[in-house]
């Protein structure tokens, strides 16, 4: 039968090198196979056909060149003689000495630990007297060429023994291991062939977390002087630093990146900067206020299922119009026409129409005014617009002036224009402005009538624009005549110059028919801004700073193509698309310059969500127990509570945090916490009620107390505490106790009464103000009162009680003074017990001393009435002198 011999191998080269000696040994087991008997052929038949798991001894035979473990080639081991020599010449040495005992045959070579098998069977490579190794190397560079010649190079020119110790890289073994940990050396688990092989752990090499760098070869050489950003140099050293109110501590000068400047920074000068919330610091906050107060007048405050104030808007006082009439009739901010055009779209309108009238009529009628409350929002937005264009051109024709007032739906100003002009005819079609189709069919049939006469050549410009305004021709461009010569005639963009509210009011008033709804005038309006007609509808900043050029006077350095849409545009997209909701219309930069200023957004977002129920974000999760009933049927109450449930909107809560933090940074401490009491969820509105108090301790009044506890509902508890740690903080420790038991936070008092007050007041022998900080929690259960408070009180009952239960010829008074007696005498071992427990000598050396005072006060007690008492003390709980009392 063939014998195999399994050949022990470090990686994977020698497994694949060993193939050939493989190959040499079933030769010559083949040729001793064939002298055998044929009864034990048979007998190999047999279990070759049958295969059994288990193996014979014999059946693996090691090698003599491999019986040990084969060591890495630069690794340091000891010799034979003794000496710590590299693992290559030990292996040369002792392959050496094989090939002269194998000669001689005067000795034999000592057998390896932990050998197997038959030792009179040695390789081929040491019956012919080759070294294993290089016969290996040999071997495999047949096959191998590129790879095992330099190894072959490597075994024919050692390296020096000055040469350093190296590990080979070894791959990861963690996901996120580095280097600089000293992971990077870390190996995989390596397998073995049996236990009676050890596996050596791979030397280890410190690792270096920074490598030096000469200065001829640094990145910064000639720049030394260009560092933009000392934070990037010196690291956490010169980390911008962010304080309360916005306030942001840095070195140099606030950029982005991809920024460049002239400046350089000087790491010894550090500048404070106070971020912006608002465009203009003084009307945002006024605004704020103005709003906030508004809408907390009409948002009760109560506490919800697990007693955490929650604000609850009242949708039917909370709407744009209540929030229309802060504003004055005269008013043309932003802010103002905001509030209007939500009026105009989304408020409930009264029809005073009677209970027989159909609801298909009512949805009609209900289109009609809400389209007419828009176009009189729309007049008004543009007026100011319209009067600064005619003011531009006083000196304009008549068709010219025409045109601009009907851009802002001024007819009758525009007929008056015409008459004026001598233009008898035209004022006649401008009083036609917005009729009906068949209007428009004549307008548009005369002008084709000119176009194909070539005609049109002879009417002016402006003629031939307010014809176009009148028929409708606002989607393209009106062809002028393609003659040759004086016959050929300009085109003609009626929308030429305008911006896109006025754009929108030419289809509203002009282009689309009467009884068009506003869904199907923002369809056309949207269909030229996605061909390229006209852009898109920018904020109201951009916009003026794209038609008056004025001189960028913004706080923020704002991308010059920025993804947010005018935000009254945006309300005319929300009423207009079903599917849209609020997290693509609430926007910072749509309705401001300031990307951190979320005041709009957050009011919008209550009335449109909370109040009004028309819209939402797209994250609102699906109605909590909606599909839950106790019985099939329900009283209308229990009907409405369900309606009101909800599933949570993440972004409607970071929108309302992120407005909290802007309101706190500009001073606005209660403005916050109204916000705050809007999160949806209990348990990260009161946390988040809790941080803005402990961030506000230091300002919190007796004024804001007040107002805090009386118009927020805001706990008395959490601003104590909020106060208390504020005075913990600045180290009025006695002020921070009271006002920690005022919280009702007995434990936190508790605590801060063992660790701070009872040591001073032990080391006074103020017995007591050791009393009083303790009976306090008589009546209210502390955590590890016994073992930790109720010691003080003992203690104070062993030192004043104790002597006057004796009489003056130190004889006790009565029974009972006999047994209070008894109790204190005996409560004295159990007192020194736990005091080490209870005043631990840490950082703190007051803890020491006191518990020496303690323990020698009550051992001088028990010395003087009760001696028999000391020797059931713990001797080694006591300090020297101690020892010698007892």
């Amino acid at each position: 039968m063939a014998r195999f011999r399994a050949e022990f191998s470090d990686s994977s080269d020698d497994d694949s090198s060993s193939e050939p000696e493989v190959q040499n040994e079933l030769e010559a087991s083949e040729d001793e196979s064939e002298g055998e008997s044929g009864s034990g052929s048979e007998d190999e038949d047999e279990a070759l056909r049958s295969p059994s798991p288990k193996m014979h001894e014999d059946e693996l035979l090691m090698s003599n060149a491999r019986r040990w473990k084969q060591p890495d080639r630069n690794a340091l081991v000891e010799g034979e003689d003794g000496e710590i020599h590299y693992a290559h010449e030990v292996d040369e040495n002792r392959a050496s000495n094989l090939r002269v005992s194998e000669a001689s045959s005067s000795s034999s070579p000592p057998p390896p630990p932990r050998a197997r098998g038959d030792p009179t069977l040695t390789s081929w490579a040491q019956h012919v007297g080759v070294d294993s190794q290089k016969m290996h190397v040999m071997q495999t560079s047949l096959f191998r060429l590129p790879e095992e010649a330099a190894a072959l190079k490597a075994l024919n020119h050692p390296q020096s023994s000055r040469a350093g110790l190296r590990v080979p890289l070894q791959p990861l073994n963690r996901k996120h291991s580095r280097d600089s940990d000293g992971d990077g050396l870390r190996t995989d688990s390596r397998e073995r062939p049996s236990f009676a092989h050890d596996v050596e752990p791979p030397l280890y090499r410190p690792s270096r977390k920074y490598a030096r760098v000469e200065s001829s070869e640094s990145a910064v050489k000639g720049s030394e002087g260009s560092y933009f950003d000392a934070g990037l140099a010196f690291g956490r050293s010169f980390r911008v630093g962010w304080g309360p109110g916005g306030t942001l501590v840095h070195l140099g000068s606030l950029c982005c990146p991809a920024s460049t400047t002239n400046s350089s920074a000087n790491s010894s000068i550090i500048t404070r900067t106070v971020f912006p919330s608002y465009a203009d610091a003084t009307t945002g906050s006024t605004l704020c206020s103005k709003l906030l107060q508004h809408h907390l007048s009409n948002s009760p405050i109560m506490p919800d299922d697990d007693d955490v104030p929650f604000a609850d808007p009242d949708a039917d006082c909370l709407d744009f119009s209540s929030f229309a009439t802060l504003f004055p009739a005269a008013d043309r901010s932003y802010e103002a026409s905001l509030f209007r055009l939500g009026q105009a779209l989304f408020d409930d309108i009264d029809l005073r129409l009677g209970p027989s009238v159909t609801i298909d009529i009512r949805n009609r009628i209900t289109a009609v005014r809400r389209k007419a409350a828009l176009s009189v929002w729309l007049e008004d937005a543009v007026s100011t617009t319209v009067e600064a264009d005619l003011r531009a051109n006083a000196s304009a024709d008549a068709p010219t002036s025409a045109f601009t007032l009907l851009t802002g739906h001024q007819t009758e100003k525009a007929v008056n224009v015409a008459i004026d002009g001598g233009f008898w005819r035209l004022a006649t079609l401008i009083s036609q402005a917005g009729g009906d189709r068949t209007f428009k069919d004549d307008l548009k049939q005369q002008m084709q009538i000119w176009n194909e006469q070539r005609i049109d050549v002879h009417i002016e410009e402006s003629v031939r624009k307010l014809y176009a305004l009148l028929a409708g021709l606002i989607d393209a461009e009106v062809a002028g005549s393609r003659g040759g010569g004086l016959e050929k005639c300009s085109d003609v963009d009626v929308l030429k110059g305008l911006d896109w509210k006025r754009v929108f009011g030419l289809h509203l008033w002009y282009s689309e028919p009467v009884n068009a709804p506003i869904a199907q005038v923002y369809q056309s309006f949207n269909h030229l801004v996605s061909e390229g007609r006209i852009s898109r509808p920018l904020p109201w900043y951009a916009e003026k700073k794209t038609l008056l050029a004025p001189s960028s006077s913004s706080l923020w350095n704002l991308p010059s193509t920025s993804i947010a849409s005018d935000g009254l545009f945006s309300l005319i997209r929300l009423h207009a698309e079903p599917a849209c909701s609020l997290s693509q219309i609430l926007t910072p930069l749509s309705f401001g310059t300031s990307p951190v200023d979320y005041s709009l957004s957050w009011h919008l977002y209550i009335i449109l969500s909370r109040c009004m129920r028309v819209r939402d974000f797209a994250d609102r999760g699906d109605p909590l127990g909606h599909a839950h009933r106790m019985n099939d049927v329900s009283d209308e109450d229990e009907e409405e509570e369900e309606a009101k449930q909800e599933g949570h909107s993440p972004s409607a809560d970071l929108l309302a945090s992120s407005y909290a933090s802007q309101l706190e940074s500009n001073g606005l401490i209660q403005e916050a916490m109204f916000v705050l009491l809007h999160i949806e969820g209990s348990v990260g509105r009161k946390k988040a009620i809790k941080d803005l108090l402990a961030r506000s301790a230091g300002r919190l009044d007796e004024w804001m107390t007040r107002g805090m506890e009386g118009s927020l509902k805001i706990p008395r508890a959490w601003i104590l505490e909020a106060r208390a740690n504020y005075a913990l903080d600045n180290g009025n420790i006695y002020d921070a106790y009271e006002l920690f038991l005022q919280a009702k936070l007995y434990d936190a008092a508790h605590d801060l009464a063992v660790v701070e007050l009872a040591p001073d007041a032990v080391l006074r022998r103020d017995y007591e103000l050791l009393q009083s900080l303790f009976t306090k929690f008589l009546r209210h259960p502390v955590n590890s009162w016994h073992v930790r408070g109720k010691v003080f009180l003992d203690y104070v009952k062993i030192m004043t009680h104790l002597p006057g239960l004796v009489t003056e010829v130190d004889a006790i008074a009565d029974a009972d003074q006999a047994t209070q007696f008894d109790d204190l005498i005996k409560s004295v071992p159990r007192l020194v017990g736990i005091l080490p427990d209870v005043l631990r000598e840490g950082p703190d050396p007051r803890h020491g001393a006191a518990l020496t005072e303690m323990v020698a006060g009550m051992m001088g007690q028990v010395k003087k009435y009760a001696p028999h008492v000391l020797p059931q003390v713990d001797p080694t709980l006591l300090d020297e002198s101690m020892r010698q009392i007892n």
